[in-house]
């Protein structure tokens, strides 16, 4: 995995699971961003960075559509966002990311591995602790 940065496009897996909600046609991408969360969540065992690093860009999509949110300003990012566009995210998929995440910096991670051999461990949890409490708060409904 090419990793330049904590970011949770940082790296060449998520940049190119970026790309292909990119080309997906727009109704497609909720369930892609579903989909990457699950895929955690379904690995038994051992879980695989690049399973991994799919799952914290998607959780990083939805949380950018919350209030707190940081902005999509990544070039990595999927095109469509940094033009301004939106997806229609329903809130329970806070919580299947907030589980999601959960298990990417649990003990039986391959992500969490890679990052505690470098000097960028903080920053990287930084960026999933950012995450989870974006994604962890109340919900205000319309």
């Amino acid at each position: 995995m090419g990793t330049w940065g904590a970011g949770a496009f940082d790296n060449d897996e998520a940049a190119d699971w970026c790309g292909d909600l990119d080309d997906a046609a727009s109704e497609k991408r909720p369930a892609l961003v579903e989909a990457a969360l699950t895929a955690v969540l379904n690995e038994p065992g051992y879980l695989d960075s690049n399973l991994a690093v799919e799952a914290i860009a998607a959780a990083a999509i939805i949380a950018a559509h919350r209030p707190g949110g940081r902005s999509i300003d990544s070039p990595y990012a999927p095109d469509f966002l940094l033009e301004g566009g939106r997806l229609s995210l329903d809130h329970q998929l806070d919580d299947l990311a907030l589980r999601a995440l959960t298990r990417i910096v649990g003990d039986d991670s391959e992500w969490r591995e890679l990052w505690e051999d470098s000097d960028h461990y903080d920053e990287a949890l930084q960026e999933i602790a950012h995450l989870q409490s974006v994604l962890s708060q109340p919900q205000r409904r319309g």
